[in-house]
């Protein structure tokens, strides 16, 4: 059995996929018998992001971050976010001659050229700086790989897919809805970045529904009334959400993946999406839904040829054991 540190910026009370995905595969890997430790931030004082208040920075020292490191003596170093916490771990690795892992979850250039109108070309720079000085860099999906390597990513890159909990993202019944249907649901952050607005300002029947919450919820509420914002649901209350609905659309460009995507699937909803890196890996078939640069047209072959039993075949295909194999497959020891 191995001794696995993950390095991660993004933990609780953060709700994303990438807390739900280190978390979950925190829990298996020691459910494998692994001794696994998390160094996230609850660890060291917190300053709130100023454009994303959700956020919270580790105020970290190099000193307590080497303490930390050096009492657990890990086998394997796996640093998750290119944040303080993920910077520090790195220098440690490099600074003793350690090899380390990493993963590329996050578009932040373009999150940060959404949000604070930061250009791309410098924040990419930052990010091939960081993550080729890894032995293993894991990605989800064979589009992200492709748009890494152009971007003169040069780490090895390894598969790391993602699964859905099937306790909780399981066929049900199809729920009664007290709104008009169709019912186009949404489940994520509600922020700039994430595209939503491109959903909500579309011309579609029956109804949008939005679960989850984030900065710009305030502002879109007002300006669509319309449109039923129901803040952040987990467990049953988020499966219900689900049962309830006709379409999950997915109007992000800039995730790498897109968790809620296979945990759509996994409920039978069938997906509206744009061709990004993520979805245009996992819809394959009209079956399941349809990535168009037309988020309207989307939607309309959708609804018009989504099939449940198929979306039901694809979800169940994505387990977090499986997951959790790929993740030990492709750890470096130090």
């Amino acid at each position: 059995m191995a001794r696995i540190l993950i390095v991660t910026d993004a933990w609780h009370p953060q709700v994303n996929g990438v807390v739900r995905t280190l978390d979950t595969t925190a829990r298996t890997l020691r459910d494998l018998g692994h001794t696994v430790d998390v160094l996230e931030p609850s660890a060291f004082p917190q300053i709130r992001a100023p454009f994303y208040p959700e956020i919270r920075f580790a105020l970290a020292t190099p000193g307590r971050v080497a303490d930390r490191i050096r009492k657990f003596a890990p086998d394997h170093v796996h640093i998750s976010t290119e944040g303080p916490l993920g910077l520090l771990a790195r220098r440690y690795c490099v600074n003793r001659g350690w090899k380390f892992s990493t993963s590329y979850h996050t578009k932040f250039p373009e999150y940060l050229r959404a949000m604070a109108r930061v250009p791309e070309r410098w924040t990419y720079r930052m990010l091939r700086w960081f993550h080729n000085g890894a032995s293993a860099m894991m990605v989800a999906t064979p589009s992200l790989e492709t748009d890494l390597k152009a971007r003169g990513f040069t780490a090895p890159i390894r598969r790391w897919s993602r699964g859905v909990d099937p306790t909780i993202f399981r066929p049900r019944p199809k729920a009664e809805s007290p709104y008009p249907r169709p019912v186009l649901l949404y489940v994520g952050r509600v922020s700039v970045e994430k595209g939503i607005e491109e959903f909500l300002k579309l011309d579609t029947p029956g109804t949008k529904v939005i679960v989850g919450d984030g900065p710009a919820r305030a502002d879109l509420a007002k300006r669509y009334p319309a449109v039923q914002f129901l803040g952040y649901r987990k467990g049953e209350e988020l499966g219900a959400c689900y049962a309830s609905a006709d379409l999950f659309v997915f109007p992000s460009r800039t995730d790498t993946f897109g968790l809620v995507v296979i945990e759509a699937l996994a409920c039978g909803l069938p997906v509206a999406a744009f061709p990004a890196t993520g979805p245009i890996d996992i819809l394959t078939l009209p079956e399941l839904g349809a990535c168009r640069d037309d988020l309207k047209l989307a939607i309309d072959e959708t609804l018009k040829h989504g099939n449940r039993e198929a979306c039901l075949a694809e979800g169940a295909g994505y387990t977090w054991a499986h997951c959790t194999e790929q993740f030990l497959g492709n750890l470096v020891p130090i």
